[in-house]
């Protein structure tokens, strides 16, 4: 059994919209969340820079190349009792694929997909992530047009 981390530890994501203006998830393979639809990211290593952590992740999990942009929202993740105990504090930061590529699951997901609004609403997701999404892209709008 893997013992909690005795301090937060700062993980980072990325909301990705195509073209279209689908929003690019993947299906969790690992705990916490197994089975759960979130965008892509994970834990900041020692020494890396935020972009680059950003741009990682979304590579790892999608495959997916992404230019990272503004930040859009930091969220707290604590379950603080149990075996699952943990203490996340996650950036998510706006982002925008450099390439046409289709995304393919890698790394801990399970899944990797683009999704439009329909399939959001049908899909489990992670706790608090529409209003996440939803700021990114009235952020994406404000700051040039990006997906409606």
């Amino acid at each position: 059994m893997t013992q909690p981390a005795p301090h937060p530890v700062v993980a980072v994501a990325a909301v990705v919209f195509d073209a279209a203006g689908r929003v690019l998830l993947i299906e969790r393979g690992r705990p916490p969340g197994v089975g759960q639809w979130t965008v892509p990211g994970g834990k900041l290593h020692h020494g890396e820079a935020l972009a680059a952590a950003v741009a990682r992740e979304v590579r790892e999990e999608t495959g997916v190349e992404v230019e990272v942009g503004p930040l859009v929202e930091v969220v707290e993740r604590v379950v603080a009792a149990g075996a699952g105990a943990y203490h996340y504090v996650i950036l998510d930061y706006l982002a925008t694929p450099t390439s046409s590529a289709a995304p393919r699951p890698g790394d801990d997901a399970r899944a990797a997909r683009f999704v439009d609004a329909a399939e959001l609403a049908r899909l489990p997701l992670t706790d608090g992530l529409v209003p996440v999404i939803d700021r990114a892209r009235a952020l994406a709008v404000a700051n040039g047009g990006g997906p409606r």
